[in-house]
Formats: structure tokens, C-alpha cells, sequence
């Protein structure tokens, strides 16, 4: 056996147990995670999997849309509570995200979660539900009023994507995969390490200028996005989160339901004078409120006035 030889199968031999500890440590720090914030809702079947949801509460229908990356616990830091107070509220795990399943192979642009979104109604005998949808959430939300088959009362929007973008945050740098296998590669060993190691940059463009409340890790869920499932499904809504943006863009005239925005100033995911300022001024029917100095994880950092904006935008369609 040649020298060459020799020196290949050590770095092969050194790559597979590299790749087979970034698997195990993965594997420790999914369990770890699912045991600390395990389901806390009901489920039930979809034709594209399995809904996890918790509905609490009763008044008027609220149904929540959490963004990319979230889950349900994103809502749960004191706004869906709130809000339960006078209303029935019921917040899910989009497809894919969370505990709730997508199986393969569904499609993941806005029409697509959309048409769940409607399924859900249907599913859960929402009743003419006002829909809440925070960041990439909104873009759904505001894609089932477009599509017009779901009777809503209407649309409350916090920090929502809105219109086409092209230069995304570089907090999203890492989820621009396109090849599915090499997105579960990436999401079976290096995306959770590095999480766990380097989370400061993603976290600072996230929520600043606000610090992340002491809450969110666990009764925000944020320790469930220590999962390949996690990664991997995010890295898909990702992908595709901009396909039916032109088009919708070109329709919003056509909205025959009231919308209603909220956006912090300092929001450094998504622009706010682009997503709300700009959208308002082409389709001035669509109301805006600012919060100064609030980023962009408004439902974690700001529930109590987004309760208060999601109630105004309630009682004002009663």
C-alpha cells in the first residue's frame, strides 16, 4: 500500500469520525431539547401531516402564523394569553415547524402554506378568524385573503413580509441551500453545533436592539430549533419564501379584507419602511403603526403592545 494511499484512508478515517461525533452530538442536543420543551397542544391530521395547536380562550376567533423559524411557543410569551382573555385564540406549528409534520414531498411557497392555512380553518371550525401573522407568517396571511376562499375578518400583521425582496438578511446567510440532500447533511451536523457554539451574530440581527427575554429559550420555544427537523424544514420555507411574491405584490389592490401592520423601527430582518411604509403608500387602505425602537421579534419582545394592536384591529371589525 503506497504512502498516498495510506494518508488518504487517515483522512477519510479522521472525516468519518468527525461527521460521526457532529451526528451524536446532534442527536444529544435534539433529545435534550424535546424532553425540556416537549408538545404542549392537541394534534391533528392534514393532508400534508400532522398539526400540533393549542386553541384557549373564547370571544371572537384569533388563528396566529408564526414566522420563519418559529413555532407556536413564539406566540406564547404572554401575547396569546392576552389575547385569550376576550377571545379564542388558537396558535399552531406551521407545517414542518415545531411538532407538527410536512411530509415529503409537499411544496413549501406562501400559496402552498396558504392553502394549509385554509385547510386549518376548516379543520379546527375556525369562525370567520382574524388572522395574525408575524414576519414570513404574514406573507401567508395576507396570501388567504388574496386567495379569497376562507372566510376572515381580516389581517393583523407584525414586522410581515410584505413585497419581493432581494438582498435577505445575513441572518439567514446559512438556510440559501438548495440541493434537499445537502440541506439535510448540513442539518444532521453542522447546523446545531454551531447554533449551540455561535449564536450570537443570528440572535443580535433577530431580535435587536432588544435583548432576547429570559422566557423565550423554553416557554418560547427557542430550544427547539436545536433539531436537524428544525434546520431543514426552515432552509425549505426559506428557499422558496420569495416564489410568489411578485405576483402576490401586483394583487394587493385587490384585498377585500381590512389589514392592519405593525413594525418596529429598529427591525433589522425586514425593512420597515420597505414592508410597511412603501406598501402603505402604494394601497393607503392598509393601516400602519410603529413601535420606536422595537426589532423584530415583536410577539416575544412586545406582546403586551402587540395585544393591544391586535385588539384594536379586532374590535374595529366587530
Amino acid at each position: 500500500m503506497s504512502a498516498v494511499t495510506i494518508a488518504l484512508l487517515i483522512v477519510i478515517g479522521i472525516a468519518a469520525v468527525v461527521l460521526f461525533g457532529l451526528l451524536a452530538y446532534t442527536l444529544v442536543k435534539m433529545r435534550e431539547a424535546e424532553k425540556v420543551v416537549p408538545p404542549r397542544g392537541t394534534f391533528t391530521s392534514l393532508s400534508c401531516g400532522k398539526l400540533h395547536y393549542i386553541t384557549v380562550g373564547s370571544g371572537p376567533d384569533i388563528l396566529m402564523i408564526h414566522g420563519l423559524g418559529g413555532q407556536m411557543g413564539n406566540f406564547d410569551t404572554g401575547l396569546m394569553d392576552d389575547l385569550a382573555r376576550d377571545h379564542r385564540v388558537t396558535v399552531i406549528d406551521r407545517p414542518g415547524m415545531g411538532y407538527s409534520t410536512r411530509s415529503w414531498p409537499c411544496p413549501t411557497n406562501i400559496g402552498a402554506q396558504a392553502a394549509w392555512i385554509e385547510e386549518i380553518i376548516t379543520t379546527l371550525g375556525l369562525d370567520r378568524p382574524l388572522l395574525v401573522g408575524h414576519s414570513l407568517g404574514g406573507a401567508i396571511a395576507l396570501a388567504v385573503a388574496l386567495r379569497g376562499r376562507a372566510k376572515i375578518r381580516g389581517l393583523a400583521l407584525l414586522a410581515p413580509l410584505t413585497l419581493p425582496v432581494e438582498d435577505y438578511s445575513e441572518a439567514f446567510a446559512g438556510l440559501a441551500i438548495r440541493s434537499d440532500l445537502l440541506r439535510r447533511f448540513v442539518g444532521w451536523t453542522f447546523a446545531v453545533p454551531t447554533m449551540v457554539y455561535n449564536p450570537a451574530p443570528v440572535i443580535e440581527l433577530i431580535f435587536g436592539p432588544e435583548p432576547v427575554p429570559d422566557d423565550y429559550v423554553v416557554q418560547g420555544g427557542g430550544l427547539l430549533s436545536l433539531r436537524p427537523r428544525h434546520f431543514i424544514e426552515t432552509s425549505r420555507d426559506f428557499v422558496d419564501s420569495g416564489t410568489d411574491l411578485p405576483a402576490m405584490s401586483r394583487q394587493y389592490a385587490n384585498l377585500r379584507v381590512p389589514v392592519r401592520i405593525l413594525y418596529g423601527t429598529e427591525d433589522r430582518i425586514l425593512e420597515h419602511t420597505y414592508h410597511g411604509g412603501s406598501l402603505v403608500a402604494r394601497h393607503p387602505q392598509i393601516g400602519l403603526e410603529l413601535i420606536e425602537g422595537a426589532g423584530h421579534m415583536l410577539p416575544v419582545t412586545r406582546p403586551t403592545e402587540s395585544a393591544a394592536f391586535i385588539r384594536r384591529a379586532s374590535k374595529s371589525l366587530s
